[in-house]
């Protein structure tokens, strides 16, 4: 009977305390308002796609998209992010048991002719075993808040992975298009080196056989050590491309042979842009940033619920005896149930100042929330405006270098000729040179414009990702 009015008795201030519990302190969390322009500056179609197409649609270099996977795989960053994620999937499970009671067991038995140091003469044996439960019961909502703050730095983490991965995608594309760069340009370094070599063979037999005046030979020599020079500088710019694009595939530094030529790539054609204010429904950056300003909303209530008192609700049930021999269990069944209640009566402004420093806190949230809605419109912006500024001197640089290239052969048979003095073949030789590197670099600046742009617009990740 005592045992019944024991769990009666409990029942009724459980019910009681959970039926009390539908209060709860601080702000719920409303999305901030974000004035979007209607479209883009630079463009000029309006598209109503909602995602862009995959990374494997974008890159579709077979020898890129297998370094694109190896990275995802295996990159020190991207796992850090993982580990992460995982990190904050347990403290939400940490937070959502303090929802619900705790129980811890206890247990003890002595047997023994003693009591404290003095003999009895008895030899007795007792055995005690007890279940404590303690709840303490969320009136205030502080453990429901920081459930909510605990949900939400969850999610943060998980759309901060998903921008790790999209930075590593276009990262992995921008070191690889340098490296076809750096390529492509030690082409041409070599390729005019043996070319300047070989005029030089020729300048130097007419100088021996006194045609040309020295300063030609002089001229010709300059100009073949200039281009011979140019080759260790990209050398040594290919090595250290490939060893940064071995660091973002998650490998020591190593030699990248099996990539393909920067003439062989093209950009991607009629790419979606959609609307502006998509960049806040799937660019992982701001959604992370609107999560942790949600946590940290949440974490309002948690400080405010310390102002008030916490109610706890504790438990006792086990079995005692004084005598194994004799023991009863329906006898020895013993428990207890009580409620207690702690709460802050003057702590000098302590709890208050707590809730005030978090809702400055949930301000600085909110205006970094602000902060990358509009870095990412203005980053937008500018890849839009990028491409369609380099697209234009492509084709320009394209009409240089076809009218240089020709220059470049009239200025010689001009020469050959006797027409003109060498200082027109060495302006036309340079110039071409020139020309041939910077077209080299305008093709990678273009191929990572597009990169660019696949970052800055939110990509458009599978659901494998």
């Amino acid at each position: 009977m005592m045992t019944a009015s024991i769990f009666q008795k409990s029942g009724t201030i459980i019910l009681s305390l959970v039926i009390m519990t539908g209060c709860m302190v601080g702000p719920n969390f409303q999305k901030s308002e974000i004035k979007s322009p209607e479209n883009f500056r630079a463009q000029t179609e309006v598209t109503d796609t909602t995602a862009l197409p995959d990374w494997q649609s974008i890159y579709t270099d077979k020898a890129l998209a297998d370094l694109i996977d190896s990275a995802l795989l295996n990159n020190l960053d991207a796992q850090m992010a993982l580990s992460r994620v995982n990190e904050s999937r347990a403290y939400l499970g940490m937070a959502r048991a303090d929802l619900y009671p705790s129980l811890m067991l206890g247990g003890n038995t002595m047997y023994g002719n003693t009591l404290g140091a003095f003999p009895t003469g008895n030899t007795n044996a007792s055995l005690t075993a007890t279940a404590n439960i303690n709840w303490e019961i969320a009136f205030w909502g502080k453990y429901r808040r920081a459930n909510e703050a605990a949900l939400a730095e969850l999610t943060a983490s998980e759309y901060g992975l998903k921008a790790i991965q999209l930075s590593l995608v276009a990262g992995v594309a921008e070191s690889y298009y340098s490296l076809l760069d750096y390529k492509k340009r030690l082409v041409i370094a070599q390729r005019t080196l043996a070319t300047r070599t070989e005029f030089l063979r020729i300048i130097q037999e007419r100088f021996d056989k006194g045609i040309v005046p020295e300063i030609d030979l002089n001229q010709a020599q300059i100009q073949e050590a200039y281009a011979a020079s140019s080759i260790p500088v990209y050398k040594r710019s290919i090595a250290f491309t490939e060893n940064a694009l071995s660091v973002l595939l998650g490998k020591a530094p190593q030699t990248l042979d099996n990539v393909s030529e920067l003439d062989k790539l093209t950009p991607p054609e009629n790419i979606p842009v959609g609307m502006p204010s998509q960049l806040l429904e799937r660019r992982p950056d701001i959604l992370e940033a609107e999560q942790q300003l949600k946590a940290q909303n949440a974490r309002i209530g948690v400080a405010q619920a310390l102002r008030f008192p916490s109610i706890s609700l504790t438990g006792l049930f086990g079995l005692a005896s004084a005598d194994l021999e004799s023991f009863n269990a329906g006898d020895a069944v013993m428990g207890s149930v009580g409620a207690g209640i702690l709460g802050p009566i003057f702590q000098f402004g302590k709890n208050k100042r707590r809730v005030e420093a978090e809702k400055e806190r949930t301000e600085q949230m909110r205006l970094n929330y602000e902060k990358t809605v509009l870095s990412a419109f203005r980053e937008a912006e500018d890849a839009l405006v990028t491409i369609q500024t380099l697209l234009e001197e492509k084709q320009l640089v394209e009409k240089q270098l076809s009218a240089s290239d020709n220059a470049a052969k009239l200025s010689k048979q001009r020469y050959d000729g006797g027409i003109t003095s060498y200082l027109e073949v060495l302006e036309a030789e340079r110039t071409l040179f020139e020309i041939e590197l910077y077209y080299s670099e305008l093709q990678k600046r273009v191929l990572t414009a597009y990169s660019d742009l696949y970052k800055t617009l939110g990509g458009g990740w599978g659901d494998d990702l």
